[in-house]
């Protein structure tokens, strides 16, 4: 029996994508292993999201063969469908799978084909494979792939290929499915979610009043959203909603409008800041998480000034930064105001611990407040006590041990926070 070791870089859908991997090698046969050394071949689920990111893979590609030099190398996911037949002028490069052919790894595998990474930019439809995997306790599920947006910065859209929507009638069948087996949430997972359902004239709302009459999951979160994309009709929706967890995340990229005309962004600061107020006050402490890419091509001293100001005035709860990395095809790259890389660096830094003062103030107004928790499968490591993740994006480590309560919605009263972690004591658990 072949054995295998797997490595998933970079976002959720890439993550998603890796459970599907192994399931179809499991199905087929082989054997996950949990080191390199007892594997027969690696695969790298890779990210090309940053310049870094490619590194990294190159660098845990060469480890694995340092390693393991017998081991079979393939690489997959966003390095793999951008760079194809570059990839082969490494010698530890054994196979290259693109971003829709690693859904089915296994039959590219027997096929002998040491490339297979079709033109992605000609896909039409969404591929519909579903995940069996029903061991967790919050379903992800993948609902949408590609983008037709292009920011000067993100590769991703030539990687990923055109926006592709799952089917209305699909996704209420996996969901229904998942809560058949246990399951009390599920996480909407793509590329760009927000353009779910415009390749065949719907939006994102119309799947969104399906999930929640036709669902019997009890709740459900959604992945990163461009502010333009939370409409007004939508909120009013999602505030009347039964299901829905009050966890946001804006794709906001820069606080400066000149930063973001330059990105090919359409919306300016003051149409999102005036957003985000706006959720905040129509739902009851509401996780608002961010991207901030700081150090793109001409962002001045000044510029990022008017960044990092707006970002104190915004009601933001969390924000995901990184330095700006230069992706060849991009317009982007093709600039030269470029920051120098050292500046980019310490820029993020500073939008970091602004991330973390944001984040520890939101902790502190949630002390006292009483939350429903979904009690998660594995207990708090140093406690041993159950912990579990409140709507809007807390985790929370209760006072008890009873694990007849597994993968139950529990209420919790959030009663202090110990060394970066956030206690509360169950109410009535059970």
């Amino acid at each position: 029996m072949k054995k295998y070791y797997i490595h998933s870089m970079g976002c959720k859908s890439n993550q998603f994508e890796g459970s599907i991997i192994k399931e179809n090698l499991n199905k087929n046969g082989l054997q996950e292993v949990k080191n390199i050394e007892e594997a027969d071949i690696y695969i790298l689920n890779s990210c090309s999201v940053t310049h870094k990111s490619d590194n990294e893979a190159m660098y845990l590609l060469r480890n694995a063969k340092h390693k393991n030099a017998n081991i079979i190398n393939i690489i997959t996911g966003c390095v793999a469908q951008i760079e194809k037949e570059k990839l082969f002028e490494h010698d530890f490069v054994d196979f290259v799978v693109g971003n829709d052919e690693k859904l089915n790894l296994f039959d590219i595998l027997s096929n002998g084909l040491k490339c297979s990474a079709s033109d992605i930019m000609k896909l039409k439809y969404f591929n519909k494979v579903v995940l069996e995997d029903m061991t967790k306790t919050r379903a992800s599920l993948k609902i949408q792939d590609g983008c037709d947006n292009r920011c000067s910065y993100c590769i991703i859209p030539y990687a990923r290929g055109k926006s592709r929507s799952a089917d209305i009638d699909f996704i209420i069948e996996q969901i229904n499915n998942f809560s058949k087996h246990g399951f009390k949430e599920v996480v909407l997972t793509g590329i760009h979610i927000g353009q779910w359902g415009k390749d065949f004239g719907m939006e994102l709302l119309d799947l969104l009043k399906q999930i929640e009459s036709r669902t019997t999951i009890e709740r459900f979160r959604l992945g990163s959203l461009n502010p333009l994309e939370i409409t007004d009709e939508m909120l009013e929706f999602l505030q009347k909603s039964d299901k829905f967890c009050p966890h946001f995340h804006l794709s906001l990229q820069s606080a400066c409008n000149k930063t973001l005309k330059s990105m090919n962004r359409f919306y300016k600061v003051e149409d999102y800041l005036e957003q985000i107020e706006k959720i905040n006050k129509i739902f009851d402490m509401p996780f608002l998480g961010s991207d901030i890419i700081t150090g793109f091509a001409g962002e001045t001293e000044e510029d990022f000034a008017i960044t990092v100001e707006n970002l104190k005035k915004s009601g933001l709860t969390q924000i995901h930064t990184f330095p700006y990395s230069i992706r060849e095809g991009t317009v982007g790259a093709t600039r030269e105001n470029q920051v120098d890389e050292k500046i980019r660096q310490i820029r993020s830094d500073v939008v970091k611990a602004l991330s973390t003062l944001k984040h520890k103030d939101f902790i502190e107004k949630n002390i006292g407040k009483t939350h429903e928790i979904l009690i998660e499968k594995h207990p708090d490591k140093k406690t041993g006590c159950l912990k579990g993740v409140t709507r809007n994006y807390l985790t929370v480590i209760t006072d008890s041990k009873d694990e007849s309560i597994l993968n139950t919605l529990q209420l919790v009263k959030i009663t202090h926070v110990e060394n970066g972690k956030i206690f509360g004591i169950l109410q009535n658990a059970g």
